[in-house]
């Protein structure tokens, strides 16, 4: 995911199609100047469908479309024909797709699945044509519904990546180094904060074939939940993660401190995070010796823990032995 192209909220106008009206007609041919009604059905407006498509990963197709409109369904004919459906249209977004109403924040909808489709707004109904309205006391209406008006609505898509495994920590806990090392990703690394400004993912390989997937959360600082830094924005990519592995680098002053901090930030942002299984990894550990690791261990949190170093490939097996152990334990 390169994070010039990495969009995960867009707000949109949808406009579902109006529904077709009914017809007003009566049947005449060569020998019968005076038929009854049959005037047809208008057709339905097309429907607004959001549509999981997994080969997707942002929002950035959406990022310039701001009305997206169904068709309008056609008029209802003689002879008792339906009016044409107006098209629907589908609009496709990545798995892990959020559809919100902008003023009241409830959920419209939610995509976890590829090809899981949902009908955000119905089209209208076609009016019923005056073949509908005849009665033994009127044998002759002269009226037809109108089609039903489609809705209109601002929608707000928001994107909450899915990834078995999110990294969390402060900038320059070595999230990005760490990702570079155990898959195929290629995310920005440098000795600054804020280097990885949208969250990137990689896939791990593991023994006998088997892989998970590991996403690199932009880092967090205190005051995160509040909107300081990159703010609650990245927060919530965590949310879908199965298990959240904090990262700490060696060199902090007090790595409990930090690790609490960071646990803090998740718990102002939705305390349900505390639920998800954690783990940690105390990075750059080839800056230290077995004596000073065994004198940190003391003051950990009760978690499982490994010290490892990207560059050095320290513990990084082991690391991945720990996180499968926790994937491999939970009830999917």
């Amino acid at each position: 995911m390169d994070g010039q192209n990495f969009v995960d909220y867009v707000k949109i106008m949808f406009r579902s199609g109006k529904g077709g009206a009914g017809s007003v007609h009566f049947y005449r041919g060569k020998y019968i100047p005076k038929g009854g009604p049959d005037g047809g059905d208008g057709g339905r407006g097309g429907h607004i469908i959001l549509r999981a498509n997994a080969q997707l990963w942002t929002l950035l197709h959406l990022k310039y479309r701001k009305h997206i409109f169904a068709g309008d369904g056609g008029k209802g004919s003689a002879k008792n024909m339906t009016g044409k459906q107006g098209e629907d249209q589908i609009v496709e977004v990545p798995v892990g797709t959020i559809a919100r109403d902008p003023e009241t924040g409830e959920q419209l909808g939610e995509l976890m699945e590829d090809g899981q489709e949902i009908v955000l707004f119905p089209g209208g109904r076609g009016g019923k044509g005056n073949d509908h309205f005849k009665t033994s006391t009127n044998q002759a209406p002269r009226y037809a519904q109108p089609g039903e008006e489609g809705i209109e609505a601002w929608v707000i898509l928001e994107l909450k990546i899915l990834a078995d495994i999110g990294l969390v920590g402060f900038p320059n806990a070595g999230k990005s180094t760490l990702l570079s090392v155990v898959s195929a990703a290629k995310p920005e690394i440098a000795d600054y904060a804020f280097t990885t400004l949208t969250p990137k993912l990689g896939i791990v390989a593991y023994r006998d074939n088997k892989s998970f997937v590991m996403a690199d959360i932009p880092g967090i600082i205190e005051g995160a939940s509040e909107g300081k830094g990159l703010g609650a924005r990245f927060l919530r990519h965590i949310e879908r993660n199965s298990v959240l592995l904090f990262m700490v680098s060696a060199e902090a002053k007090d790595i409990r401190k930090e690790y609490d901090i960071l646990l803090n930030e998740l718990q102002q942002h939705n305390p349900e995070l505390l639920d998800k299984n954690r783990l940690l990894a105390i990075t750059k550990a080839d800056l230290i010796d077995e004596e000073l690791e065994g004198m940190l261990s003391r003051d950990l949190p009760n978690i499982p823990h490994v010290f490892i170093s990207s560059h050095t490939l320290k513990n990084i097996d082991v690391l991945k032995d720990m996180i499968w152990k926790e994937l491999s334990s939970q009830d999917f």
